[in-house]
């Protein structure tokens, strides 16, 4: 195990380099303005994101479609995805992985807005959309959709079920001493439940359960760092000190330059919002809606909640708590920082990391059945749920370094194609935005 740990490892670091990082976060900004500052209308998104009335044609709701990416995006990536990046690349990872949450609302805006455009009626009556259509029917690259599409199948049983199966397993294990095959089996058998109904079912639960599970964690972070409120100060210009010049070895700490900050700041605000990834525009394909623009605006606000305010939470939070320089990662960082607030801290923990968990592995389990749909038809959406549960079982109890390196590298394999789409097609964007948005016909309905 640790042969493999070694080489994944190895992998992940060259996959991760400067070429990908000026990649994904060049794309953000160039996006950022080709778009005149997309995020200026992050407002009106958020007022068009609470409609719960059929728009358009679709499957779910807009705001069915916008709790689903939710629920995929908030999750492991916003607790134990935040500690793991502090400890690699120290406070000042928490800066990279906000600024790339703020720069990336406009690639998950623009990567919406192509979804929707280029997306297809199946056969079955329902939509189907996403990266691997915009690739073929956009750019007449069936090569790369195929690609993009082989990578998102694989890549959503990392991200999006074994890594959070594993960090909820842990934490219950640590704290509680259940076994981590017991957690394991419930979390199946819960998943099991809900993912057989398809896109529908899933929308469904998350409509309720994505609400309830952001806004209580967000007031129980608040509530555990108004417990310590003298020390946010310090806190804050650590973060942003650190953010450039690196951090000295301090107690356990082993110390971090400004490449680890920004490298792994970059890599978890990645692997938390997933803008420039290519997932959530999977979804927002299936949304019921008048235009690709009013579709996109209301997915740009699923990276502004989930790094602008969950990740920076809880960021200010692992940091303030000074347990980062104990040489602790990943879910033993989170546990302990938490523990510091005594009794708050760990059912704020706890509650959130369960609701994250089993949301996300929800909201993936729809991404990677239609990547595998585009590849092999519909004939493999049952059995691919029926391997999505056992995947389940499966990373409750695997080694948490190969399962969060296995998702960095599956991560970047799935980027590069999304980030290729993107950048060939900007032009197209701000037509789209210039026609629906900036001349105010957002009511219009699209083509």
């Amino acid at each position: 195990m640790q042969a493999l740990e070694n080489i994944l490892t190895q992998i992940s670091d060259l996959l991760w380099g400067y070429p990908l990082i000026i990649l994904l976060f060049g794309t953000h900004v160039f996006l950022t303005f080709q778009l005149k500052i997309i995020q200026r209308f992050i407002g009106k998104a958020i007022k068009i994101s609470l409609h719960r009335d059929k728009e358009g044609k679709g499957d779910i709701s807009q705001f069915g479609a916008l709790t689903t990416a939710l629920a995929a995006t908030i999750g492991t990536g916003n607790i134990v995805g935040v500690s793991t990046a502090v400890a690699a690349g120290g406070p000042g990872a928490v800066l990279w992985m906000w600024l790339t949450g703020v720069f990336g609302i406009a690639t998950k805006y623009s990567e919406a807005l192509l979804s929707v455009k280029y997306r297809v009626k199946m056969p079955d009556g329902s939509m189907a959309g996403g990266p691997m259509y915009v690739l073929e029917r956009g750019l007449n690259m069936k090569w790369l959709a195929v690609l993009f599409a082989a990578f998102t199948s694989v890549t959503a049983f990392g991200i999006g079920n074994m890594v959070q199966a594993n960090s909820i397993s842990t934490l219950v294990n640590e704290a509680f001493q259940i076994p981590m095959w017991v957690t394991g089996l419930v979390l199946t058998v819960l998943t099991a439940v809900v993912i057989i109904g398809g896109i529908k079912s899933i929308a469904k639960v998350c409509e309720r359960l994505v609400p309830f599970m952001a806004i209580t964690y967000v007031v129980g972070c608040l509530i555990v760092l108004g417990m310590n409120i003298n020390g946010i100060p310090d806190t804050i210009m650590l973060i942003l000190n650190s953010a450039f010049s690196g951090h000295a070895v301090v107690g356990g700490f082993l110390g971090a330059g400004m490449k680890e900050a920004i490298r792994f700041g970059i890599a978890r605000g990645l692997f938390s919002n997933e803008s420039g990834l290519g997932s959530a525009p999977i979804v927002a394909a299936a949304a019921q809606t008048k235009n690709p623009v009013r579709q996109a605006l209301v997915s740009s606000t699923g990276t502004f909640w989930d790094t602008v305010v969950v990740c920076a939470i809880t960021g200010l939070v692992i940091v303030n708590s000074g347990e980062w320089m104990k040489g602790l990662s990943g879910a033993a960082l989170t546990k302990q920082a938490f523990s510091d607030f005594h009794i708050v801290g760990p059912i704020v923990l706890t509650l959130g990391l369960l609701t994250f968990v089993f949301s996300t592995i929800l909201g993936w389990s729809y991404y990677g059945e239609k990547a595998a749909e585009y590849l092999f038809g519909n004939k493999v959406v049952k059995p691919y749920r029926y391997l999505w549960v056992m995947f389940v079982m499966i990373g409750s109890v695997m080694s948490l370094n190969v399962v969060w390196t296995f998702a960095d590298i599956t991560n970047a394999l799935m980027a590069v194609p999304n980030l290729v789409s993107l950048l060939l097609l900007s032009g197209v964007i701000a037509s789209e935005t210039k026609k629906y948005l900036w001349e105010d016909k957002l009511d219009d309905e699209g083509e």
